[in-house]
């Protein structure tokens, strides 16, 4: 966060331990004996403490009855029908309900705070269980792919030899020859290939995150008709699959959602003043070639008869049931319905993004035949008035108004601050101040400013691997991470959950720069701009879409030890508190994705006393440096080793915590605790937040 001239948001105070809950915080004698028992005092400093604790997603029972129906389904050639209910976990709690539906690891998040953080929890579990399954889809086709090696190089083999022939061998060599009954097992004959060939046994992750959400009864069940508190208008979703874990449209297939009378037992409990079935949301997508949609005004087809291989046409005729029906009971009976519209993306792994339009209410039905001579029932839905505006209604609703080149940007200040530095140039616009002045008062570094009187680590020997790291049994770093490699490779590589410490191949692996235990340390991947704002000075967003668990950038500044840093003026220190986090010490969360260091690693003396190294980008730094704070943020916090393991040096890397769209301004928590800032005549400090979350507490200390 910028602080620079008189902004009312600026940090100006020394942070000092956490005040203890008992002490009301008008007695500071106590601290100021502290402050005066201190020759200097040391600056208040970002830490990583208070970051996204998604769960760890180890193998939890499915649910048998979504298991069958998600079972296979891969492609849109291999699509049925959904089954007429709502798709719920059957026999959930009665508590699971809005404010209890969240994983184990996000609970706290979500607990006694507003809807949009408990949706918010309940979608990052969702992507956590996500990467999960395409980190075993990644295993498995690796190995199939493997599998498909040894076919090949076998059936080569078997072609060389002619009939009656037998490998010649090295006297030398013989006790290497194989076994001739083992080279008739691996040798197949033309046409064979393996039983699991990749893509008829494959399931895709999102349905099997689905169904695990479910099967534990952690997905959101609202039961609501109209708006979903915590989901405004123009929210966006990535895959059919999320907005069944939040609850806002209950069919992952289907393009009507409705109650059904053979549903969950406690949903129609909530529907029984209701005739059922009800219809409460539905997806336009194209899917029905007799569609109309002008935005405002639209002429739904209902459901039934549709060819679903792709062609879109009908091929049989629809009857008024099921969904149908629901729609015209909504009609008969008043109820508004949900609105979401599909659009083709790119940024979304199932190709297409889902936008909620809002609440429309259906006005009107009618039978006729359609374009390919089978009845098809039309239904006319109307928006409510006093809404939010369409932005699906515009060809840039995923994209913003992001401008084609940095020359095109209104109040354009610099080109690029970081001077030729990275890989992809910051622009730095500011239409606020008159007359608009760029960011100064600093140096760009795009690596870590080591003094020359600092001893680093030792580097650490590294892996045997060649090429790229893709077995995490033979992968010495990352068995450092646990079972597994800490990032899957979708997107150019995501984290699957945040860890105390991520272990990363360093200089000394034999793998390549693209190994996807390297994620972090491939430079600038997304398009970002310096921007001026109103009450928070400088910020940070991005013209690209980033993928929950996607690195965004390293912070970057100079290598100093705590105790040097004395400048109550310097808001730009970022301690390095790995270990602190490790041990949950000051009130820092500890991860659920955390893996014990190995002893030699660990000093207990080092990890009770506070960071002894920091990062000051006071004077020279990245474009981290001016990445404000937020009570909601869509950015944590993750350290990093690769070239040494002492965690008291671990890189600082930022990593989405959300999908974060086009234009959306980044942020992460600072993670002070609330009046654990004193000024110079030892009274506590105050600093209103400005980062307008929902769940904003309203001061930054």
């Amino acid at each position: 966060m910028d602080l620079s001239g008189d902004n009312p948001s600026r940090r100006c105070s020394a942070r000092i331990e956490k005040l203890n809950s008992q002490k009301p915080p008008c007695k500071v004698s106590k601290y100021r004996e502290e402050a005066e028992s201190k020759s200097k005092r040391n600056p208040k400093r970002k830490r990583s403490d208070k970051t996204v604790k998604p769960k760890n997603s180890s193998k939890i029972e499915k649910n048998t009855e979504m298991k069958a129906q998600l079972d296979g389904v891969d492609e849109a050639d291999k699509v049925k029908e959904a089954s007429d209910d709502v798709v719920v976990a059957k026999e959930a709690p009665e508590e699971v309900v809005v404010a209890k539906a969240v994983t184990d690891a996000n609970a706290k998040e979500g607990e006694g705070k507003s809807a949009h953080a408990v949706v918010r929890a309940a979608i990052r579990s969702f992507y956590t269980h996500y990467l999960h399954f395409v980190q075993e889809e990644e295993k498995r086709c690796g190995k199939v792919e493997a599998d498909n090696e040894s076919v090949k190089d076998d059936s080569k083999t078997k072609k060389i030899m002619k009939k009656g022939d037998s490998p010649k061998y090295n006297s030398k060599n013989s006790s290497r020859r194989p076994d001739s009954k083992a080279l008739a097992k691996k040798t197949v004959k033309k046409g064979d290939a393996p039983k699991d060939n990749g893509k008829n046994s494959s399931r895709r992750p999102d349905l099997k995150a689905l169904t695990n959400m479910l099967g534990t009864g952690t997905a959101l069940r609202p039961n609501r008709i109209g708006s979903i508190p915590g989901i405004d208008v123009g929210h966006q979703f990535f895959s059919r699959a999320e907005m069944v874990a939040v609850g806002f449209h209950n069919h992952w297939l289907n393009g009507i959602d409705y109650v059904g009378k053979n549903g969950n037992k406690l949903q129609i409990e909530d529907f029984s003043r209701y005739t059922l079935p009800i219809t409460v949301a539905i997806v336009i997508s194209g899917q029905y070639e007799d569609d109309l949609d002008n935005c405002e005004d639209v002429v739904y087809t209902g459901q039934g008869g549709n060819n679903l291989l792709g062609n879109k046409q009908q091929i049989g005729h629809q009857k008024l049931e099921r969904g149908n029906l629901g729609l015209k009971n909504s009609l008969d009976q008043k109820v508004p319905v949900r609105v979401i519209r599909g659009h083709e993306s790119k940024i979304s792994y199932v190709g297409k993004v889902y936008t909620y339009d809002g609440l429309y209410q259906v006005v009107s039905y009618w039978a006729e035949t359609g374009i390919s001579g089978f009845t098809v029932y039309k239904f006319r839905l109307k928006r409510l008035e006093g809404q939010p505006s369409l932005t699906t209604a515009q060809v840039q609703f995923t994209r913003g108004q992001i401008p084609n080149s940095i020359s095109d940007i209104r109040g354009l200040v610099c080109k690029d601050i970081s001077g030729g530095l990275e890989n992809i140039p910051i622009p730095a616009t500011n239409v606020v101040d008159d007359p608009p002045v760029a960011p100064t008062g600093f140096t760009y570094f795009s690596k870590i400013e080591v003094p020359k009187s600092m001893k680093l680590p030792t580097q650490v020997r590294g892996c045997a691997c060649k090429g790229n790291c893709v077995n995490s049994r033979d992968c010495s770093c990352a068995k450092l991470n646990g079972t597994d490699f800490a990032y899957v490779n979708r997107d150019g590589g995501r984290i699957i959950e945040p860890k105390a410490v991520v272990f990363e191949c360093g200089p000394n692996c034999g793998c390549g720069p693209e190994c996807v235990n390297r994620t972090s340390q491939k430079g600038l991947r997304y398009r970002l701009e310096v921007f001026r704002t109103a009450k928070k000075g400088w910020a940070v967003r991005s013209w690209d879409f980033i993928p929950s668990g996607a690195a965004v950038i390293e912070y970057i500044g100079k290598l100093r030890e705590t105790s040097d840093v004395n400048d109550p003026e310097n808001n730009y220190v970022f301690d390095i508190d790995c270990l602190q986090t490790m041990k949950g010490l000051d009130g820092r969360e500890k991860r659920v994705g955390d893996v014990p260091l190995p002893s030699y690693m660990v000093n207990d003396e080092d990890m009770d006393k506070g960071p002894e190294y920091c990062l000051d980008a006071g004077n020279s730094g990245n474009v981290a440096r001016f990445i404000n704070h937020s009570c909601q943020p869509n950015l944590f916090v993750q350290c990093v080793l690769s070239t040494h393991h002492d965690a008291k040096l671990a890189r600082v890397v930022l990593f989405a915590s959300d999908n974060i769209p086009p234009l959306k301004e980044l942020s992460y928590d600072y993670g002070y605790a609330l009046d654990s800032v004193l000024g110079p005549d030892g009274e506590v400090k105050q600093l209103e937040c400005f980062c307008g979350a929902a769940d904003c507490r309203k001061r930054l200390f």
